[in-house]
């Protein structure tokens, strides 16, 4: 797809219709990348093969220039959205992708631009961040994790693990975010913390993958395993931005919302197998399952103008609205999703639940996702905010 083809979709809902053609495959390949637990690498080939697979990336180096910092914030999470309704490990998997390229579009120099936008578009391939370092461990669990980063000659040494690392085994470059003062990552650390973005090149020997952490019950395969890093070496030139420049800026805000497209995009295909099931099975009349359609109807119109008027935010410049509006939207979206799942299950029965079924595998999958961050803390952080109180709008801290 050429730029001049991009600039022809109008804006909204719509997405380049090559994505269009390829979700139905990814849809297919779903399952079987569930079942295997197994990162859907076919899946980021056919975007790289379609053009598709840069849409962060500027024009001027050769990607879509979509996303808030290009005005185009809406058809980014659009882009999303469909490829959530065929899977959503995929969506996961690329919206870690996408959102690292938009850090590196604001945050990186120009000769680091040129390089990494180079191979994003050029050879395919696929970035990811990682922050992941839990300070506690669960009931029965032995092991700790964490990094400790130390200054050596021109770059940094890296030691220690990061979890739920998404595309572990799938991505070629991952953005570490690691805290000098200790393990944390930074999800842990203050607001005044120095925490680095360092650029690590997963080929590199000493980084290796343990596959036997992640067992979950859902999101299998965004192959989220435990990485470790044994004194892994990290240069000055992959230093992205300046100590500090994550939290200081508040780049997670920008990416909250992002989880809200892939969470609509679940409720998406579920109301859509739920449509040709009633219709299959000749339930339309049932007045209680017209309700359940209704419901399903209203909460997916609802989380799409919740996108768009957040979007909307971003591209007009008014930040610090799109930040608590951002949480907002992931807020209200995340029960939107949920319910329309369950108004599926309710209304299809039983034997939605049942391979080769996808509702199954949605009902686990938007399970375990929404859980990336806690919705009380969400919920409590909009309230501080309304009440004109501190509150922290990336990671929800009191």
């Amino acid at each position: 797809m050429t730029t001049t083809d991009l600039d022809r979709q109008p804006l909204g809902p719509t997405v380049p219709a090559d994505l269009s053609i390829l979700v139905e495959a990814f849809a297919r390949r779903a399952d079987v990348h569930d079942r295997t637990a197994t990162f859907p690498g076919q899946d980021f080939d056919d975007l790289f093969a379609a053009g598709l697979n840069a849409p962060t990336v500027p024009r001027e180096h050769g990607g879509l220039g979509l996303g808030p910092l290009h005005g185009q914030t809406n058809r980014l999470w659009q882009m999303t959205r469909q490829l959530a309704a065929a899977d959503l490990s995929l969506a996961r998997c690329w919206e870690g992708h996408t959102n690292s390229l938009v850090l590196l579009d604001a945050l990186a120099t120009e000769e680091q631009k040129a390089r990494w936008f180079g191979a994003v578009v050029r050879r395919g391939q696929r970035w990811v961040a990682w922050s992941g370092e839990p300070k506690a461990t669960k009931p029965g669990e032995q092991q700790r994790f964490g990094t400790t980063v130390q200054r050596k000659g021109n770059g940094w040494v890296v030691d220690g693990t990061k979890v739920f690392a998404t595309s572990a085994i799938g991505a070629d470059w991952a953005i570490l975010l690691v805290d000098p003062a200790g393990p944390g990552g930074a999800r842990e650390a203050g607001k005044d913390s120095r925490v680095l973005m360092l650029a690590c090149e997963l080929a590199d020997p000493s980084v290796s993958v343990d596959e036997s952490w992640w067992d979950p019950i859902g999101m299998r395969a965004t192959a989220s395993h435990l990485v470790r890093f044994d004194q892994t070496y990290i240069p000055d030139t992959h230093r992205i931005g300046e100590p500090g420049d994550y939290l200081k800026q508040e780049w997670q805000t920008v990416f909250i919302p992002h989880y809200a497209a892939s969470f609509l995009g679940a409720a998406d295909a579920a109301y859509q197998y739920a449509l040709n099931y009633v219709m299959r099975q000749n339930k339309g009349t049932d007045p209680f399952v017209q309700q359940r359609i209704g419901a399903m109807s209203v909460a997916v119109e609802t989380g799409e103008l919740w996108l768009r008027h957040v979007a909307d935010l971003w591209d007009a410049g008014r930040r610090r609205e799109a930040r608590i509006a951002g949480s907002r939207a992931r807020h209200l979206v995340e029960h939107l999703a949920l319910d329309t799942v369950d108004h599926c299950v309710r209304a299809c029965g039983a034997r939605c639940l049942v391979k080769p079924s996808p509702i199954e595998r949605i009902l686990r999958d938007l399970s375990f996702y929404v859980r990336h961050d806690n919705d009380d803390h969400i919920l409590a952080t909009i309230g501080r905010a309304a009440l004109g109180q501190p509150y922290d709008p990336s990671f929800y801290k009191p």
